[in-house]
């Protein structure tokens, strides 16, 4: 396992200083939210793209992939049921799956819980067919530039639509395509009925990517879930994916929440 952090939490901070502190404390790896990349990430030059791989690179870290896909984004949807909406919203994650690539990522990891809400009255069953039909114009995309697609369940709390590990591993077995994969965010599962660690040992090995954060949106080591038994379910199970970081919640600051962290993460992995 390799230890990797998103950049959302230095907030306004340039990249290049991120990756030089992130690297200083230890992550060989850095997970980015597009809106941190300015307004319009896909338009982003050749040259844009090129310098922001170096400045990370030359940090002594690389970017994992992409996530917060379609936040602050507006006419996006995956479950919409008028086509043309459908087929903006695959474009658009087309569009992250080159920029995922130009800067040296290998995966975009879609929650997206207000671009995916089925609307009052939708069975789940469409919302499912619905998202399969957008997906699919992507799986082009994701084949040209070498980048896996990795479905994250989230809680009824945010989303109302792939909210177990079971729903977003029937998504992903519908589309029927390598590129299409599972990711594993512990608040998300902390919502679940199953305990995290069976659901670790369930679904783990059709897991590409993980989220390392407490169900109280903070990093790990900052509540009250133990991560010990976590990582000890994704060493059985032999995960070798990443493990990143991502809180919603930047308390006490973004220096603090990476350390400490990081050093809850190193010690669990090591017991």
């Amino acid at each position: 396992m390799r230890f990797a952090i998103c950049n959302e939490l230095f907030e306004n901070l340039p990249l290049a200083e991120v990756a030089r502190t992130c690297a200083d404390l230890g992550y060989e790896g850095l997970e980015l939210a597009p809106f941190t990349l300015g307004p319009h990430p896909s338009a982003l030059t050749t040259s844009e793209r090129r310098q922001l791989r170096l400045d990370v690179e030359a940090a002594g870290t690389k970017v994992v992939g992409l996530h917060w896909l379609l936040a602050r984004t507006t006419g996006f949807h995956l479950t919409a049921p008028e086509p043309a909406i459908r087929q903006r919203t695959a474009v658009r994650l087309a569009e992250l799956a080159e920029l995922c690539r130009d800067l040296g990522g290998e995966l975009l990891v879609l929650g997206a819980p207000q671009q995916r809400s089925l609307p009052p009255g939708m069975p789940t069953s469409e919302g499912m067919r619905l998202a399969a039909d957008t997906l699919a114009q992507v799986l082009p995309a994701l084949e040209r530039h070498q980048v896996d697609l990795c479905l994250e369940p989230l809680g009824p709390s945010e989303t109302n639509f792939l909210n177990t590990c079971a729903e977003a591993v029937a998504l992903a077995q519908s589309l029927d395509h390598p590129r299409v994969r599972l990711h594993l965010d512990v608040k998300a599962m902390a919502s679940e009925t199953v305990p995290i660690t069976d659901l670790i040992r369930q679904y783990g090995s059709l897991a590409r990517h993980f989220h390392a954060n407490d169900p109280n949106r903070r990093g790990p080591g900052f509540g009250a879930l133990d991560f010990m038994p976590l990582f000890a379910a994704l060493k059985e199970v032999g995960y070798r994916g990443w493990v990143s970081v991502e809180v919603f919640d930047y308390s006490p600051d973004p220096l603090t929440i990476a350390r400490e962290s990081l050093r809850t993460m190193r010690r669990c992995l090591a017991t």
